[in-house]
């Protein structure tokens, strides 16, 4: 069985109903144990990273980046002393689909 985090994310163009209750919840539960994604109104998730120091959150959100980049799904990021705040939906259903639990798998392995 593949992982979240061996998946890619695929765009969306829209069209399709955003994830909710039972399917939402069953997702969430596929990202690495103890997951630290917090589901907000069943719209986004968000997860804040903690850091020694600016120049390590910094250096994690650039590899965030590139990440990002290479799937094409691109979160909003939050860059602050010693902490990193990332919040991610698909903007195209206004909510939440695999591809942002994708992204937080992957995200989780740059740790």
């Amino acid at each position: 069985m593949t992982t979240l985090a061996d998946r890619s994310c695929v765009p969306c163009r829209g069209g399709i109903p955003p994830l909710r209750g039972s399917k939402l919840s069953e997702i969430h539960r596929q990202l690495a144990e103890p997951s630290h994604w917090s589901i907000v109104n069943e719209h986004h998730i968000v997860r804040t990273f903690k850091f020694h120091d600016f120049k390590s959150a910094l250096a994690f959100v650039n590899r965030v980046g590139a990440v990002a980049e290479e799937q094409g799904h691109h979160p909003d990021i939050l860059l602050g002393w010693g902490k990193v705040e990332i919040t991610t939906w698909t903007h195209a259903v206004n909510g939440l689909t695999e591809s942002d639990f994708i992204l937080a798998a992957k995200i989780d392995q740059l740790l």
